[in-house]
């Protein structure tokens, strides 16, 4: 499990270092993913090493979200100054997401059928 999470670590490292060295607008744990898939695309044994480090991570990742909920009781008085536009900014962009989601769907469903 430590070979693992080194793994996931190291990779986000490099996308951090990548991200950071070369200015990239992209954030340094989604070049770390990139990394990481290319690893995975490579060394197939590799993933499915990782894999149940990874799902016991991700069966804990709500506790990722407790500092946060902790930084909106910190700030309730913007909430209650700024809570419209911030609720039509959490709104529109679920929706902006849901709609792009959806698009690419169908793009790729397509896409996938013109091949067959």
């Amino acid at each position: 499990m430590i070979y693992h999470l080194t793994v996931l670590l190291l990779c986000q490292l490099a996308g951090e270092f990548l991200s950071q060295s070369l200015n990239l607008v992209v954030p340094g744990p989604v070049v770390g993913m990139v990394i990481l898939l290319g690893l995975f695309m490579l060394l197939p044994k590799l993933a499915m090493a990782v894999q149940p480090t990874a799902l016991g991570l991700l069966s804990h990742l709500s506790l990722l979200f407790v500092p946060a909920g902790v930084g909106i009781v910190g700030h309730l008085d913007k909430l209650g100054s700024d809570g419209v536009p911030i609720l039509f900014a959490l709104a529109a962009s679920t929706a902006l997401a849901i709609t792009v989601g959806a698009l690419v769907f169908v793009g790729m469903s397509r896409l996938v059928e013109r091949r067959k």
